[in-house]
C-alpha cells in the first residue's frame, strides 16, 4: 500500500529575510538585531566596535561587520560583501548620534560637523550602497531618526538639524522611488533610555546624563527594536511612512511630565 504522503508536494519553507542594522554595537541598534534575530531574520550586524559586535554575534547567532559609515571604501566594501552572499532584503539605518548641548552661539562647529557626517552622510551612504540591493528584494529601507528631527529645543540645533536633514533623505527617497517596490520607513524615537546615547553627547560626563532621565520612565532600546520590527512585519502593500514613539510623560521634545514615577 502505498502512502499516500509520498506523493503530496511539500510546502515549501518560507524565504529568510536578511536584514543590515547599522549602529549595531549598542543601544536600539544592538536591540534591534536582538529582535529581529528572534523573529527569524538573518541579520548583519554593523558598526565600528568590533569586539561588541563579536560578542552580539555571539549570542545571537547574527553576523558580525565592522564597518565605520562616515568611511566610503568600508561602505563599499560591506555592501560588496552583501551583494557577494546572499544579497539584501532590508536595512535599518540605525547608526547616529548627538554630540554636545550648547547653545547656537557657542556651539562647536568641529561637533555640528560631526553629527552632520555621522547622521547624515553616513545614512546616504549606506542607503546609495544598498539600495540595489533592496530593490532587487523588493525590500525595505528604514531610517530611524529622532523626535529632533520634528521639532526644535534649545540647545539640539546640531543634532535637530542633523536629524530634520535625515528625515528628507527618507521623505525624499520616498517620493523618488514611488512606484518600486520598495517600502521606506521611518521610525522616530523620543526620550530612550540607553547606556550611551546621552553618556556620549555629555562627554561620559555620567551623573549629566543619568539627570535626562529623571522623574519618569523613558522608552528602552527594545520598546523601538519592537517598532522596527512591527513595520517590517507588514503586508507588502503597506508602508509605515513615519512612527513616532515616545514615553507617555514626554508630549514633546521640551515638554515632560517629570512626577517622579
Amino acid at each position: 500500500m502505498t502512502n499516500s504522503t509520498e506523493h503530496a508536494e511539500a510546502t515549501p519553507a518560507p524565504a529568510r529575510r536578511r536584514a543590515l542594522v547599522t549602529g549595531a554595537s549598542s543601544g536600539i541598534g544592538a536591540a534591534t538585531v536582538r529582535r529581529l534575530r528572534a523573529d527569524g531574520w538573518d541579520v548583519v550586524a554593523a558598526a565600528r566596535r568590533k569586539e561588541r559586535l563579536d560578542a552580539l554575534a555571539e549570542e545571537t547567532g547574527a553576523e558580525a561587520f565592522p564597518v565605520d559609515v562616515t568611511d566610503a571604501a568600508q561602505v563599499a566594501a560591506l555592501a560588496e560583501h552583501l551583494a557577494a552572499t546572499g544579497g539584501l532584503d532590508a536595512v535599518v539605518n540605525n547608526a547616529g548620534g548627538a554630540f554636545g548641548l550648547d547653545p547656537v552661539e557657542s556651539s562647536s562647529i568641529d561637533e555640528w560637523r560631526e553629527m552632520y557626517e555621522l547622521n547624515v552622510l553616513g545614512t546616504l551612504r549606506v542607503t546609495q550602497a544598498v539600495l540595489p540591493l533592496v530593490r532587487a528584494a523588493e525590500g525595505d529601507i528604514v531610517f530611524v531618526t529622532s523626535t529632533a528631527a520634528h521639532g526644535a529645543y534649545e540647545g539640539g540645533a546640531g543634532y535637530t538639524a542633523a536629524k530634520h536633514a535625515e528625515r528628507m533623505l527618507s521623505t525624499t527617497l520616498r517620493w523618488e522611488i514611488v512606484g518600486e517596490p520598495v517600502r521606506v520607513i521611518e521610525v522616530a524615537p523620543g526620550a530612550v533610555a540607553t547606556e550611551e546615547f546621552s553618556l556620549v553627547r555629555f562627554g561620559g560626563d555620567a551623573e549629566r546624563a543619568s539627570k535626562v532621565y529623571d522623574g519618569y520612565q523613558p522608552l528602552v532600546a527594545e520598546d523601538i527594536a519592537g517598532t522596527i520590527a512591527w513595520t517590517l512585519a507588514q503586508p507588502p502593500h503597506v508602508n509605515v511612512d513615519l512612527v513616532v514613539v515616545r514615553p507617555r510623560a514626554q508630549a514633546h521634545n521640551t515638554k515632560t511630565a517629570r512626577t517622579g514615577v
